[in-house]
Parts: structure tokens; C-alpha cells; sequence
């Protein structure tokens, strides 16, 4: 009899579990034996982890922007290793083991979801986002304040996203996208005016880069009421550019020339080429 469960749904059955824990655990073991007999695991540290686990989690990004889902199970993996890695150091040092990490994220998923497992009614997504934001601030007390979550570290684009949905959990945002709109033109005129037509006799450069921020953080503020999120759709557009070049210098070379001797009116042609042959459907 044919199995009436599609096999995407099939992963996600409780049957699943046993297997999940066992790997799981398999991993644990494979770590336990690597940190007590492998030269280069035995001397890692929190901080010499540190960089490598920034890297792996780009290459996480890398792999959704791709849609590619077997590199994506690849660098999922890789950055399970450096979380128990993390976790079993902490545990060298008496502070904390991978089952205490666990717990406390499920215990702070029950609390800041009383809409699943309380009595809080929470019928659309930003309710729930407010209700986690004060729920976050009442557990650190309110000390930091609502910004104070925001990580000082985070690339100035994502940092700006983050910044904007926090102060949107406290109630301070704008309440429709035309209004934003108004403003990201506001911000444009403004640093238009500041930039003074690039006469660098007539520009202060320090204050056009601060209208320049402005109108970024506008932008930014416009793509999140938009649903468009501002750093996956800017490194869309910089994998669009590097195809597009790539084939530009690959159709030159083809035809003989080299690029640094194309004028911009030939580079043009090509480029426009490569808009048409990139945007065609794969077959």
C-alpha cells in the first residue's frame, strides 16, 4: 500500500523523534571523542570559534539565497558543531551544558508565547512581535532599554532593520507606507541638497555622509513596510551585478577584446546582453 504521508511531511511526523535524538546525540559523542583525542579540537576556544562560526553562518545565508537545500543540510550541520561545541567548552569550565542551553530556550519559547500556552490573544504577526518585544524588556528589567537588545556588532544594514522593529514593538513607528515614502524623499531632497551636485567646493562631506545615513535608514525603514528585507535584497542585487560583469568580460574575451580597452558605450552593449540572457529561464 502506497504511503499516504508525502515525504516532506513524513519529516516533520513525531515518528521522526527517536531518529532526531539519535543523531543528535551521535554528534555529542563524535565531539566528546574529537575535543579529548584531535590536536586542532582539543585547543579551540569560545574565541577562537568565534570568527569561524560568523563564517559558517553566512554560508547558511549563502545557501537560502541559493535555494539550495542539500548545500543548506551541509552548512546547517557545520554550525550545529560550533553550537555544542560552545556549549561543551562552557561545560569544561562549569558553567553550562548543552542540555541547560536547550531547556532555557524552550523555557523562554513557552514564556514569550502566551498566545500558545497561555490565556493572551495574539490573532496576527504584530501582536505576537509586540508582545515578544515587552516581554523581552520585562525580563531584563527594562535596563536597556528597548534598543539595548539591539547588538552593537550587527552590519549597519541589519542593525538598522533591528533597530526599526524594536522601536515598532514599543509603538513608535509610522502608521502607513505612503508616509514613510514621504519621508525617504524627504531624507533624498535633503541630502540632494547637502551633495550640492558633487561641487566639492560647495560640499560639506561630513554632513552630506550623515544625509547620506538618513536617507538609508529611510529606505530601510520603507523595504521593512514594504516586507521586503533591505540586506537580502541588496545582496540579491550584488549576485545580479557580478553575473552580469562576469558574462560581460567573458563575451569580450570571447570576441578578442579586452575589457580594459572597451569603451563604456561597447561595455553597454554587452551589458545589456547579459541582462537578456541572464533573466532567461533555466530549462
Amino acid at each position: 500500500m502506497e504511503n499516504p504521508v508525502s515525504p516532506p511531511t513524513a519529516l516533520l511526523t513525531s515518528a521522526r523523534r527517536p531518529a532526531q535524538l539519535e543523531a543528535f546525540g551521535r554528534l555529542l559523542d563524535v565531539l566528546d571523542r574529537l575535543r579529548t583525542e584531535c590536536p586542532w579540537d582539543k585547543k579551540q576556544t569560545l574565541q577562537s570559534l568565534r570568527h569561524l562560526t560568523i563564517e559558517e553562518t553566512y554560508e547558511i545565508s549563502d545557501a537560502i539565497l541559493r535555494d539550495d537545500l542539500p548545500d543548506l543540510k551541509k552548512e546547517l550541520g557545520d554550525v550545529m558543531l560550533h553550537l555544542i561545541f560552545y556549549a561543551r567548552i562552557a561545560a569544561e569550565q562549569g558553567a553550562f551544558d548543552i542540555a541547560d542551553v536547550l531547556n532555557a530556550q524552550c523555557e523562554k519559547l513557552i514564556y514569550r508565547h502566551p498566545h500558545i500556552y497561555g490565556d493572551v490573544q495574539a490573532d496576527d504577526e504584530d501582536t505576537v512581535k509586540r508582545n515578544w518585544e515587552q516581554l523581552k524588556l520585562k525580563e531584563k528589567g527594562n535596563t536597556a532599554g528597548v534598543l539595548g537588545g539591539v547588538p552593537t556588532s550587527l552590519p549597519a544594514l541589519v542593525k538598522a532593520m533591528r533597530i526599526q522593529e524594536k522601536a515598532r514593538g514599543a509603538g513608535f513607528d509610522w502608521e502607513q507606507p505612503a508616509q514613510v515614502w514621504e519621508k525617504v524623499k524627504e531624507e533624498l531632497g535633503e541630502f540632494g541638497d547637502e551633495y550640492s551636485h558633487g561641487d566639492p567646493t560647495k560640499m560639506n562631506a561630513e554632513k552630506a555622509a550623515d544625509e547620506f545615513g538618513d536617507l538609508l535608514f529611510s529606505l530601510v525603514n520603507f523595504a521593512r513596510f514594504a516586507g521586503i528585507n533591505p540586506e537580502e535584497a541588496l545582496e540579491r542585487t550584488n549576485r545580479k551585478f557580478i553575473s552580469r560583469f562576469q558574462y560581460l568580460e567573458t563575451a569580450a574575451t570571447a570576441s578578442g577584446q579586452r575589457l580594459a580597452d572597451l569603451t563604456l558605450a561597447q561595455m553597454d552593449v554587452y551589458w545589456e546582453d547579459a541582462k537578456k540572457q541572464l533573466a532567461q529561464p533555466k530549462s
